[in-house]
């Protein structure tokens, strides 16, 4: 995860040897790839930020054959390949329809069937769901983590929306400032960062009484009230206190409905990382 602003467009593109980095060391599947350029081509493939990474003039099929033959292909060679990624896409009702005439969905879906064409290990996503409506960004993440992961092939994911990172990815990178605050597998840091945070359910609503008992005797109490129920939001440090919690409802007469432990939420352990940073 790159914060905006943060360099994450630049630094897929010196990965790729579209821009030459100014310090540092650049290394793909092993390859110096500034000193031998070519094999970053040969080793990845890229979808950049923004819609313009397939040809707006040309109907789905025409790009894709377009970018298998920038690989040496002859449709011959790839007709079954194009026909498997047009079904796994769900391009099949818009195979000959104009780029520019798909959705912002549909466009994505495409530069990234494109990209799939080379065939490489390695796939460079920038900002894949920008711009995209709700459904678009399920079907694409589905894909992310589905088809496409289960080929082995690396995904290198750039991106702002904390749900995309934490649904696709198994590690993540933070970095705020050019520097990386966290280097780690996303279930790891989230533990790092687990407290025993627990929501309980109450039937009804409490009194003012109950609450200041609860505010007295615990740090980092919330509580919420609708018509039928009361939900308290309560971090322990230990949870062997929840029979705290349990004794001071039953001693008031309180009818529990349900218990939650809560996870850690991906959002505020980043905000958190950076705070810390600053």
């Amino acid at each position: 995860w790159i914060r905006p602003c943060a360099g994450k467009t630049t630094t897929i593109k010196c990965l790729c040897r579209l821009l030459n980095p100014t310090s540092g060391k650049i290394h793909i599947d092993g390859f110096d790839v500034i000193k031998n350029p070519r094999i970053a081509y040969e080793k990845a493939a890229a979808v950049l930020e923004g819609n313009r990474n397939i040809y707006w003039r040309m109907s789905t099929k025409e790009n894709l054959k377009l970018f298998a033959g920038l690989q040496g292909y002859s449709y011959k060679q790839v007709k079954n390949k194009i026909e498997e990624l047009v079904e796994i896409f769900g391009l099949q009702g818009k195979i000959n329809t104009e780029a520019r005439f798909l959705s912002r969905g549909m466009q994505q879906k495409l530069a990234i069937a494109c990209a799939l064409i080379k065939n490489t290990k390695i796939l460079f996503l920038d900002e894949p769901t920008l711009g995209l409506d709700v459904e678009a960004i399920y079907e694409v993440r589905n894909l992310l983590k589905g088809k496409i992961s289960s080929e082995g092939k690396t995904i290198f994911l750039s991106s702002h929306n904390m749900g995309v990172v934490e649904d696709v990815c198994k590690r993540v990178i933070i970095i705020n400032h050019g520097k990386i605050v966290a280097d780690e597998e996303i279930k790891k840091i989230k533990e790092l960062f687990r407290v025993n945070t627990y929501r309980f359910e109450i039937e009804g609503k409490i009194g003012e009484q109950i609450k200041k008992e609860f505010l007295k005797r615990f740090l980092g109490v919330r509580f919420s009230t609708d018509e039928s129920k009361t939900e308290i939001i309560i971090d322990l440090k230990d949870s062997i206190r929840i029979y705290e919690v349990l004794e001071i409802l039953k001693k008031r007469g309180v009818k529990l409905i349900n218990i939650q432990n809560i996870e850690p939420d991906f959002e505020e352990i980043y905000l958190e990382l950076v705070k810390r940073e600053k």
